[in-house]
């Protein structure tokens, strides 16, 4: 058993061995087979590499053959155009020689025309020379004839001539001077007052003078009692929450209400016709009352801002200014009422703007806020225009409308059209006669001052304020002041009051020189 196994073992070894063998053999026979093969296809390949070298070879000897040709025709024609423009520059730089050439022989010629021209100019000078000596020499000889025979030096006939040039210089200048401004004045004036008539056609208003009482009607006189109450216990706590003034007197069916302040007598006013109509007057009623006017007042103050900006149709105005735009309703100047005068100021501005083509808006705008300051508290430091300019400047005013603001009293000088329009539109409507009423010691200083600015000056007589201060008449003495003196005068004078004086409107400067000779026939 054993032996078979091992026979069986060496069979199976045995054919293994012959299996491996004939794999071997075949191996061998296929890779021989292979390396045949890849060395055909390598020799096929390296033919077909050299075929297609050869080719290459051939196509570039064509290429090059062909850039070589190309090349030199090129070449070839480069050369022949720059041989050309070589030839066109050579003829050119010819002609230029012979033009140099020929330029060279005329400034040659010029040289010595110049030449014999400036041997020529110095015989002239030592000529002219010689004639200028002699005439100084005979110059001499007259002045010394001159000053022997006029009894005067030469400086002294130089001073003499000039003092009497200048005379007639400033004569003649003072007639054309004087010429031009009449014309200038003249023509400003008809413009002027085409342009101040239209504005005040278009906007005649009638004057209504604000006082410091106001009148209250009352029922019967048994009212004057309740009105007074026991002990004048009713009339105190009125007189103490309106700061009004309660007049009670003799006038049958009344009471005066006097206060400088228009609000608090409005106030005061409607408080008491109120009370009347309820006919409960006690302190307590009283003090509901005007503390209920008072809001009221205040509401309808800034209702009428808002109807008036409406009315002029201006837009983007702040609530504050419209309230204090309504709060001038209750402010005076002078008597007038500061709300109307500053609705006026504003319908004249912007007429005239329309009139001279200057903003209309601008114009109207600056008129209407123009006075805004005096809608302040009077507690509130500084001037009205210092208020106003600030107050504008906080609520976003435009910088054209604060300038109108500013300069309507010349505290600043006016640079643009509508502000000028503005401050003529202010002096209008305050001095129109009736609009105001001017304090009787003011009046009457700003007469005497101008006087004395007219008799300060020298050669004046007399000087009369007249017209209510509108002109000022001043003779002269007429052996001390001559023609053309008296217009220098009034330009002098009128200086002088535009500088030291504040008026509204214009003041008239008239000159009056005249001479009489007076005998007696006995």
């Amino acid at each position: 058993m054993g032996d078979i196994n091992l026979i069986t073992i060496l069979l199976a070894a045995a054919a293994a061995a012959a299996v491996l063998f004939v794999y071997i053999i075949f191996y061998k026979a296929a890779a021989i087979k292979y390396k045949l093969n890849g060395r055909r296809e390598a020799e096929s390949i390296i033919e077909q590499a050299r075929i297609e070298a050869e080719t290459i070879r051939k196509q570039a000897e064509l290429d090059a053959r062909e850039v070589v040709i190309k090349a030199r025709s090129d070449f070839e024609e480069s050369t022949r155009s720059k041989q050309a423009e070589h030839q066109r520059i050579e003829h050119e730089l010819n002609s230029v020689k012979e033009r140099l050439n020929q330029g060279k022989m005329e400034l040659q010629n010029k040289e010595k025309e110049l030449l014999k021209f400036r041997n020529d100019l110095k015989n002239r000078e030592r000529m002219l020379e010689k004639e200028q000596k002699r005439l100084s020499e005979v110059e001499e000889e007259a002045k010394k004839q001159l000053e022997k025979i006029s009894g005067l030096s030469a400086e002294e006939a130089k001073a003499s001539l000039k003092k009497l040039m200048e005379k007639d210089a400033r004569e003649e200048s003072t007639k054309i001077i004087k010429s031009i401004e009449e014309e200038a004045y003249r023509k400003a004036q008809q413009n002027a007052q085409k342009v101040l008539s239209i504005a005040i056609q278009k906007s005649a208003s009638d004057y209504i003078t604000e006082n410091t009482v106001s009148v209250v009607n009352l029922p019967n006189d048994d009212m004057k009692g309740r009105i007074i109450g026991r002990e004048g216990r009713n009339i105190r706590s009125l007189e103490m929450e309106t700061g009004v003034d309660l007049i009670i007197d003799d006038t049958p069916e009344a009471i005066l209400l006097s206060s400088f302040d228009p609000m608090r007598r409005e106030i005061a006013r409607i408080s008491i016709e109120r009370l009347m109509a309820d006919g409960r007057i006690h302190p307590g009623r009283i003090e509901e009352i005007v503390s209920k006017v008072q809001k009221e007042t205040d509401d309808k103050m800034r209702e009428e801002g808002e109807s008036i900006a409406m009315n002029f149709d201006l837009n983007n105005i702040h609530p504050e200014l419209l309230y204090l735009i309504g709060k001038l309703k209750y402010r005076s100047s002078y008597g007038q009422n500061v709300l109307n005068h500053s609705i006026e100021v504003a319908r004249l501005a912007s007429i005239m703007a329309a009139e001279l083509g200057a903003d209309i808006h601008i114009a109207r705008r600056g008129g209407l806020l123009h006075d805004i300051g005096k809608g302040m508290d009077k507690d509130t430091g500084g001037t009205h225009v210092q208020l106003g300019v600030e107050i504008a400047k906080k609520y976003g005013e435009k910088e054209e409308v604060i300038h109108c603001i500013e300069s309507h009293h010349f505290d600043a000088e006016p640079n643009s059209v509508e502000a000028m329009l503005v401050q003529v539109a202010d002096t209008l409507s305050a001095a129109r006669p009736g609009a105001r009423r001017e304090i009787l010691e003011t009046y009457i200083k700003r007469l005497n001052k101008l006087e004395a600015i007219a008799d300060s000056y020298q050669g004046v007589s007399k000087a009369y304020a007249i017209q209510a201060g509108r002109e000022i008449r001043i003779i002269v003495e007429s052996d001390r002041v001559d023609d053309d003196s008296c217009h220098w005068l009034a330009k002098d004078i009128s200086k002088r009051i535009e500088g030291e004086l504040e008026y509204p409107g214009e003041i008239r400067i008239t000159v009056i020189r005249e001479t009489r000779a007076v005998d007696w026939a006995r």
